[in-house]
């Protein structure tokens, strides 16, 4: 007697459903690869701001962001704060170590005239559209943008 079975067999309609559910999902997937479709991309736009910036883990755990230009501290995470700023930052990271990249070329982040935010690498070509991610968590790196200098309203409090 086989102690591992309960006797209840899945349906066979049901095992049926999934294994077309997994087939034309190939399918597809295939049918777009080779025909080269592209899912709509955000229309083109302008950038109003850009700062190029370099990112240094603290040993309390604070995350410190400096301008790539000269060299100055433009802001500082606290520790334990900023999880989704973190994140981010984790994945490429991640990138640059699966190529062999160290933490010398700067992040690029950028604001683009039709108000959205972006992060990119260009040392791995990787592009994070932080918008997509939710206004409360573009706006953290909204503000390390603020902190840099590069937008005009300086004093925002």
């Amino acid at each position: 007697m086989n102690r591992g079975t309960t006797g209840e067999a899945i349906p066979r309609g049901l095992l049926l459903g999934a294994g077309v559910l997994v087939v034309s999902s190939i399918l597809m997937a295939g049918v777009a690869r080779l025909t080269g479709y592209r899912p709509a991309e955000a229309p083109a736009s302008t950038v109003v701001d850009s700062q190029d910036l370099r990112f240094a883990d603290r040993a309390d755990g604070a995350v410190l962001i400096y301008d790539a230009n000269d060299g100055e501290l433009a802001y500082t995470i606290a520790p334990g704060t900023n999880g989704f700023v973190r994140g981010v930052l984790r994945g490429l990271v991640r990138d640059r170590r699966a190529e062999n990249i160290g933490a010398a070329p700067p992040f690029r982040l950028t604001r683009w005239a039709n108000g959205r935010l972006s992060l990119d690498d260009p040392s791995t070509g990787r592009h994070v559209d932080l918008e997509v991610f939710g206004q409360t968590n573009a706006a953290a790196f909204a503000d390390i943008l603020l902190a840099s200098g590069h937008h005009d309203h300086k004093d925002r409090t």
